[in-house]
């Protein structure tokens, strides 16, 4: 069993409330937009980070993280990038990569500031969508998600949130 915090669209900012979450997890996964190395490295000290850059990231983050990430953690096939629009309604190069490979378990993205767990028919995958958890956005309470993966499944999803 693997115990994964996944966050988003932290846009330079990792608020300090995050930190208690970080605690005594497997890896932290962020979805894009991290804004600044600094932030990285931060989530780096609490745990291995999978990360993609996102639309706002230049220079060493998108030198150092994928548009699109695939990797499996416990029997769980995973596709990781920013943008990705929503189930029904994909982004042009989501389409494009998920012809590449297999359709993954667990399609994790970013980019929208709007928390989303569903699961989407088309590629029998589970969308997971953080929302947003920094400074920057249209969005009035931040959110992040919480769970484990066990036998190729995601138990025990927690989705924490507190107001800008």
């Amino acid at each position: 069993m693997m115990k994964i915090v996944l966050l988003s669209d932290t846009h330079s900012a990792l608020d300090e409330r995050i930190t208690k979450y970080l605690e005594q997890v497997d890896e932290i996964w962020h979805a894009g937009d991290i804004g600044d190395m600094r932030v990285a490295e931060t989530l780096e000290q609490h745990a291995p980070l999978m990360a993609v850059y996102g639309n706002i990231d230049h220079g060493t983050l998108k030198s150092k993280y994928p548009e699109f990430l695939w990797f499996e953690r416990a029997g769980c096939r995973i596709l990781m990038t920013h943008i990705a629009g929503r189930p029904g309604r994909y982004s042009k190069p989501l389409l494009e990569e998920l012809k590449r490979r297999e359709a993954p378990d667990m399609i994790v993205c970013g980019h929208s500031h709007i928390l989303l767990v569903k699961k989407d028919p088309r590629f029998n995958a589970l969308w997971l969508n953080p929302g947003a958890c920094g400074n920057q956005g249209f969005h009035q309470t931040k959110t992040m998600l919480r769970f484990d993966i066990e036998n190729g499944m995601p138990k025990n999803m927690e989705v924490i949130e507190w107001k800008r």
